[in-house]
């Protein structure tokens, strides 16, 4: 699987950005797509996830209902649309997947093929 990663970029505290995941080469129907974050100085975070086969999702505490996850797939393309972003949501966004048939709740912090990342900085 292929995972090619867009949107970061610098935003303002409380402001918006989208980021899209393009993906390719599956193997298998089902899986599980979305977003892991890695921040200076903190653990690997499990953002955002969506199983393909129900769109059943999976939300990090501290991104709830600032961000949605949404899925084409028609393109095979993942989003994650991030508002009132916050100056702790900075870092970078790695898009992931694990094929196969898996709880988005479970796997989102273990998602095992990654892309290459993009930056997102919120800052003043």
């Amino acid at each position: 699987v292929q995972l090619v990663e867009s949107g970061g970029g610098l935003v303002q505290p409380g402001g918006s950005l989208r980021l899209s995941c393009a993906a390719s080469g599956f193997t298998e129907d089902d899986y599980v797509i979305g977003w892991i974050r890695q921040a200076p100085g903190k653990e690997r975070e499990g953002v955002s996830c969506i199983y393909s086969f129900d769109g059943s999702t999976y939300y990090g505490d501290s991104v709830k209902g600032r961000f949605t996850i949404s899925r084409d797939s028609a393109k095979n393309t993942v989003y994650l649309q991030m508002n009132n972003l916050k100056l702790e949501d900075t870092g970078v966004y790695y898009c992931a997947v694990t094929e196969g048939d898996f709880d988005p709740n479970v796997v989102c912090r273990a998602l095992d093929i990654w892309g290459q990342g993009t930056l997102v900085t919120v800052s003043s």
